[in-house]
């Protein structure tokens, strides 16, 4: 997909209702200190469309962004940041919970984790809890660029056999430096949003 229109639409905070779309959506979930945000504007060819920050945790809200009148990429709070309270985090995740359960248009959810380091504690039980909600959720190995190229094949195992993922998991290694990853993303989240061939538009988002 090209992307030539995208703003900011909808911010859903814990008491806000969950909005009813007409549009495919696509969420996007990770660990605070992953980088989503970075992700998020790099799919989207924007330098701060999506608030990058030195302090993880900036996330507080559930963001809805119009892609081109076509589809909603959903960004959902970062989790795993020690220095919010618990309270905050039962929060959040309440707010997530609702969200998996009540959006009639939600069609994939995509999981960030870090490419250099084994998945956390936080990373699994997220994984496990949304193929618990129903959903089957490809992964994006973030910070590509920081290891060497020999090392990728090696950390792609680590995250799978970590995470124990269903089998034909798809695991996406992405550099927000480089851009290296930003087309396969893409072609996976065509798959869930662009008619079908033969099928037309209206027909693609009806209810």
């Amino acid at each position: 997909m090209v992307v030539k229109t995208v703003n900011l639409e909808t911010v859903c905070g814990i008491s806000s209702a969950v909005p009813k779309n007409q549009r495919p959506e696509i969420a996007f979930a990770g660990k605070s200190n992953v980088g989503k945000s970075s992700l998020i504007n790099g799919l989207m060819n924007r330098k701060s469309l999506a608030r990058t920050s030195s302090q993880p945790g900036k996330t507080q809200t559930i963001n809805f962004y119009n892609i081109n009148d076509m589809m909603y990429l959903v960004d959902l709070p970062g989790y795993g940041y020690a220095k919010v309270p618990q309270k905050e985090k039962e929060k959040w995740g309440k707010m997530i919970e609702n969200y998996l359960h009540k959006s009639k248009q939600l069609k994939a959810v995509f999981l960030l984790v870090d490419i250099r380091h084994a998945p956390s504690g936080n990373d699994k039980q997220m994984y496990d809890w949304i193929v618990y909600q129903g959903f089957h959720p490809i992964l994006i190995a973030t910070k590509l660029d920081k290891i060497k190229r020999s090392q990728m094949s090696k950390q792609v195992k680590l995250i799978r056999d970590t995470l124990q993922v269903e089998p034909n998991t798809q695991i996406l290694p992405f550099s927000a430096q480089t851009m290296q990853g930003r087309e396969e993303i893409w072609a996976v989240m065509d798959q869930f949003v662009l008619p079908e061939e033969g099928e037309t538009e209206r027909e693609s988002y009806e209810a």
